[in-house]
């Protein structure tokens, strides 16, 4: 009996080190097979076990999208934290700061003391109408600002997210049903016999013509063609009775110039460059006229 088992033993490890398999894929599988320990052979995930693989997985997804975002938003951040600033004419004017955002190009004619006169090309504006009875009753620009925001930010045929750019445009007509240019981001300009004003949002130049379709049908696109504005800046929170003052005190420096004039039926407008929450000194605002060159 001794003899024997050692015998029955020591028979495999034999046949496996002396002769050659026929088929060596089978052997190796019979060899990997042999390897695997009884408990190994019963041991299978638990349901736990597989909730908490799956908890790590989502949480290691979740920490890669988080970084993504928070180099997204730090990028962001950078636009209006390292600001830039425009030529100043003033200590006003030295104070004020923009975020680095795209804006609508211009090239400057002549600068005096009270204004500058700038050339501005032209650009394409997604706009919409909106309900208020000033060109900054809150509630209206914010209903209009969401609807064209949403369009800039994925809610058109592309489903495509576009920049952001600058400034803020508020606008209002000399007379009813009067068609008017507009420059840069958001306009507004007032219908006088409905209350109502219109908001426009500058498109990103890369896109040129070839911007997306809104989805929403109060949303339309439409192209602004090369104009001259007289301008002004001024810093501080823009009121109705500042806007009238200011465009007053224009119109008549703008009587001395040599060689500009108001183009008939041209209407004011406001520039607001900076987010809600710039310091008044700091924030950036333009009133402007549009203006044409004087026949010699």
């Amino acid at each position: 009996m001794l003899l024997c088992k050692p015998s029955l033993l020591t028979l495999p490890q034999l046949r496996t080190s002396n002769s050659t398999p026929r088929n060596p894929k089978r052997s190796l599988s019979i060899i990997t097979t042999n390897s695997i320990t009884p408990t190994q052979r019963r041991r299978t995930m638990s349901a736990f076990e597989a909730r908490i693989s799956l908890v790590f997985a989502l949480a290691s997804q979740a920490s890669s999208l988080s970084q993504r975002l928070l180099v997204d938003t730090a990028t962001e951040v950078v636009k209006y934290v390292s600001p830039k600033r425009f030529e100043s004419r003033t200590l006003e004017e030295a104070l004020m700061a923009v975020p680095d955002l795209e804006t609508v190009n211009f090239k400057v004619l002549s600068r005096g003391d009270l204004y500058e006169i700038r050339e501005v090309e032209p650009y394409f504006v997604a706009e919409t109408t909106m309900p208020g009875r000033t060109g900054f009753d809150f509630n209206g620009a914010s209903q209009s600002f969401n609807v064209l925001a949403a369009y800039l930010f994925g809610k058109n045929t592309t489903n495509e997210t576009m920049e952001m750019t600058t400034p803020v445009f508020t606008r209002k007509s000399q007379s009813d049903g009067e068609k008017m240019e507009m420059t840069t981001p958001v306009i507004t300009k007032r219908l006088e016999d409905q209350d109502k004003w219109q908001m426009s949002f500058v498109m990103p130049s890369k896109y040129g013509a070839n911007l997306p379709l809104p989805k929403d049908s109060s949303v339309t696109i439409r192209e602004v063609p090369r104009k001259i504005i007289a301008v002004v800046a001024f810093s501080g929170f823009v009121t109705d009775e500042e806007v009238k003052q200011r465009e007053s005190k224009l119109r008549e420096a703008l009587k001395n110039d040599a060689q500009f004039q108001i183009k008939e039926g041209g209407s004011v407008e406001i520039a607001q460059y900076n987010p809600p929450f710039t310091l008044p000194f700091q924030r950036r605002n333009e009133i402007a006229l549009e203006v044409e060159k004087k026949e010699k």
